[in-house]
């Protein structure tokens, strides 16, 4: 089947991009032959061509990088780690202009798709990605109009179960990057590879102590997060690949009195790439939810990726990522909890009592947004000092999984 939807999509590039003329040539009356057949001549066009190409070349790469991963697990073998990209190198990355073509690429999700068109479109990203479509709610492809319905498409209720005794489940389907304790204010995006925590966060804001701790200069940033004496701060990073699940849901129950949008670049997510850039995590796009649960501080934070410029929260469906313009360094916030106290104050105190408190509630497993494709997903919270993960780094993990528990 593969080969048929190759083939098929071969045909189509060439017809639509590749011109066939027939240069006709004027008789000579000195020449019997002269108007026997007139040469055919073919004009490429370069920018479909290069396209095609590249495309072609970046999907063989990950099947390849995708055989070495599974042969090297088999094996017992750790993926050996490739040099760290110097700053020119990341410059030099980061000069192409990945936020356009993510653009770009959004406004192509949304084009509808012939009929006829989209069974072997949506065949071939399948069989590309291993995307297993039994879990969606509507298996019948000709059921998704656009690239965009397909990809954000949702599961069959009983698909994803939401593990009932564990204080803390995975928010996505994906793979584990990393894992374990923030130490010294830095974490690891993978093994060996950090990045700063309060460069990620930005400056606390939010929580009880907000206005002490932007003045505060005796603790570190890490303490400032903490609520309690004894607890510690953890983390956990979960890779979206592109046929994974792309919705992100509640790990837990908690209130989120914050939201912070980093507009920023859109560098790829790919483990690959997050083993040589550092602080990749805080150079992308990413909007960060802060606030609390019954341990103390909770946050989720949705990474963007190249292709992904699209974050959507929806509880908030006002917000727009990859903007054509933005201010580098920049970041804009919204406090939920203003809001809802202000809400309390409009209706007379006619609000729930746990909403009075401020913040906008959240349940564990509720649906909380969603990327446009594979992405990352960061998890950082608050736990006693006797919580243990569950995991292991490169574990494939599914939404509603088990992270750890106390």
């Amino acid at each position: 089947m593969a080969a048929s939807v190759w083939r098929l999509c071969g045909f189509a590039v060439a017809r639509s991009h590749l011109t066939i003329r027939q240069q006709c040539r004027p008789r000579s009356s000195g020449s019997r032959h002269s108007s026997d057949s007139a040469p055919l001549q073919m004009r490429l066009r370069p920018l479909p061509l290069l396209v095609a190409t590249s495309a072609s070349g970046y999907l063989g790469y990950d099947q390849y990088e995708r055989y070495r991963e599974r042969r090297l697990a088999e094996l017992g073998l750790e993926i050996p780690l490739p040099p760290i990209a110097s700053d020119k190198q990341v410059a030099l990355y980061r000069s192409i202009p990945t936020r356009l073509l993510s653009r770009a690429w959004g406004r192509l999700n949304q084009v509808e798709l012939p009929t006829w068109l989209r069974k072997p479109i949506y065949s071939l990203y399948i069989w590309t990605f291993g995307v297993n479509m039994k879990e969606a709610a509507v298996e019948d492809l000709h059921h998704y109009r656009n690239l965009g319905e397909f990809f954000r498409r949702p599961l069959k209720p009983q698909a994803r179960p939401v593990c009932p005794s564990s204080c803390v489940t995975s928010p996505a389907d994906g793979k584990i990057l990393h894992f374990g304790l923030v130490m010294n204010g830095e974490l690891e995006q993978v093994k060996g590879v950090t990045y700063c925590l309060e460069e990620f966060l930005g400056p606390v804001t939010w929580g009880p102590d907000a206005a002490n701790n932007e003045t505060d200069s005796s603790s570190s940033f890490e303490e400032r997060l903490l609520h309690h004496p004894g607890n510690r701060l953890y983390h956990c990073v979960v890779y979206l690949a592109p046929g994974d699940y792309h919705r992100f849901h509640s790990p837990t129950d908690w209130t989120a009195e914050h939201r912070r949008h980093f507009p920023g670049s859109l560098l790829s997510v790919n483990p690959g790439v997050a083993r040589r850039v550092r602080a990749l995590f805080c150079l992308n796009e990413r909007v960060a939810l802060a606030g609390r649960w019954t341990h103390g501080f909770f946050s989720l934070t949705a990474v963007g990726a190249t292709n992904v410029g699209s974050i959507r929260l929806y509880c908030e469906q006002d917000l727009r990522t990859n903007a054509p313009h933005y201010t580098a360094g920049t970041y804009n916030d919204r406090c939920y909890k203003r809001e809802v106290a202000a809400l309390c104050q409009e209706k007379g105190g006619a609000v729930a009592p746990e909403e009075a408190g401020g913040g906008l509630p959240l349940r564990k497993g509720e649906p909380l947004g969603e990327f446009n494709l594979g992405s990352t997903v960061v998890l950082l919270f608050e736990a006693p000092a006797d919580f243990t993960f569950s995991l292991h780094a490169g574990q494939r993990i599914r939404f509603g999984e088990s992270l750890g528990s106390l």
